[in-house]
C-alpha cells in the first residue's frame, strides 16, 4: 500500500479552493462507476469493508509516519468520531447495494440531492440564509428527482430512494463534520474517521456472514478504488468542506454527474433514458438557478 497518499500530502501546500474543487469534481464522479465494477466481483458489504480497510491502512501509516495519530484524541471526541463513521458506513453500503437496482450515472444524478439536504442542513443548523430565488431553485431540483426516482418496475425505484437516503446521512455526517471538526489536525481527524468506518463495516460484516477473503481478481480494484475514491476523493472533499461553506461545496458538486455518465457509459455502455434525461436537466437547471443566484 501507499504510505505517503497524495492528496494528504498536498494538504499542508495552501492550495486555494478552487484548486482542491476542480481536483475533488475529477475523481469524485467515480464512485458509483466503482461500485459497480466491484458489484460483479464481490458482495456489496464486502466491497465496501475491503475498499475502506485498504484506505484506512494508507492513511493510518502516513499518518503514523507522521505522528499525527494520537489515542487521547479518539478518546476526548468518541462520540463525534463513532457517529460520523456509523453515518458514513452505512451511507456507503446503501449506495453499494443501490447499484445493483440503477446505473451508476442515475445514481450519480439522484445523489445530488445532498445537495438538497446540505442546504436544509445548513439553513436549520448552521444558520446559513436561503433567498427566494434558491428556494426556487431547490423546488426545481426536487421536481427533477421527483422525474427521475419514479421510473417504471420495483426495483428501479427501490435503488433510487436507497440513493437519496444515502445522500441525507452523507449531507448529515457532512453537517456535522462542518460544526465539530475544525479544532482536529487534518490528517488526525480522516484518519480516525477511516478507522471508525471501518470499524462499524468490519461489525456489520461479520454479523451478517459476508465477512470473506476476496480473491486475486477483485484485490487490484479493492487497491484502485481505495486509493482513488476514499483516499484521494475523501481528502479532497475534507480539505474543501473546511474551506467552504458546505453550502456552497454541496452546489459545487452537483457537477459530478456529468463526469460520472461520462464514465458510466464509457465503461459500462450505460445510455440514459428520455425520462432520465429529463429529470435530470431540471435537476441541473435547478442547481443553476441555485449557483447563479447564490454567485450574484
Amino acid at each position: 500500500m501507499k504510505a505517503n497518499p497524495p492528496a494528504l500530502a498536498q494538504a499542508s501546500t495552501g492550495l486555494p479552493a478552487f484548486a482542491l474543487v476542480l481536483a475533488l469534481l475529477a475523481v469524485d464522479g467515480l464512485h458509483f462507476v466503482f461500485a459497480r465494477a466491484l458489484h460483479a466481483v464481490l458482495p456489496p458489504i464486502t466491497s465496501v469493508l475491503f475498499v475502506l480497510a485498504t484506505a484506512t491502512m494508507q492513511v493510518s501509516a502516513f499518518a503514523v509516519a507522521k505522528g499525527k495519530l494520537d489515542w487521547q484524541t479518539f478518546v476526548h471526541r468518541a462520540p463525534f468520531f463513532l457517529t460520523i463513521g456509523a453515518l458514513v458506513a452505512v451511507s456507503t453500503t446503501v449506495n453499494y447495494i443501490a447499484i445493483g437496482f440503477v446505473d451508476p450515472g442515475t445514481a450519480a444524478l439522484l445523489s445530488q440531492t445532498s445537495m438538497l439536504f446540505g442546504l436544509g442542513f445548513g439553513l436549520v443548523w448552521l444558520r446559513e440564509r436561503l433567498t427566494r430565488a434558491q428556494l426556487t431553485g431547490a423546488a426545481i431540483c426536487i421536481a427533477g428527482v421527483a422525474i427521475i426516482t419514479f421510473q417504471p418496475g420495483d426495483y428501479f425505484r427501490l435503488g433510487s430512494l436507497m440513493v437519496v437516503g444515502s445522500a441525507f446521512l452523507y449531507a448529515m455526517h457532512a453537517a456535522i463534520v462542518k460544526r465539530q471538526s475544525g479544532g482536529i489536525d487534518f490528517v488526525e481527524f480522516f484518519t480516525w474517521r477511516l478507522i471508525c468506518t471501518t470499524g462499524f463495516l468490519l461489525i456489520s460484516a461479520s454479523l451478517q456472514g459476508t465477512l470473506i477473503w476476496p480473491g486475486a481478481d477483485a484485490w487490484p480494484l479493492l487497491v484502485v478504488a481505495g486509493t482513488v475514491d476514499v483516499v484521494i476523493s475523501r481528502s479532497l472533499y475534507y480539505l474543501s468542506l473546511r474551506r467552504l461553506k458546505i453550502s456552497m461545496l454541496t452546489l459545487v458538486l452537483t457537477l459530478t454527474p456529468v463526469v460520472t455518465i461520462g464514465w458510466s457509459l464509457v465503461l459500462f455502455g450505460a445510455q440514459p433514458t428520455p425520462q432520465q434525461l429529463i429529470g435530470g436537466a431540471a435537476v441541473l437547471a435547478g442547481v443553476l438557478t441555485v449557483t447563479t443566484q447564490r454567485a450574484a
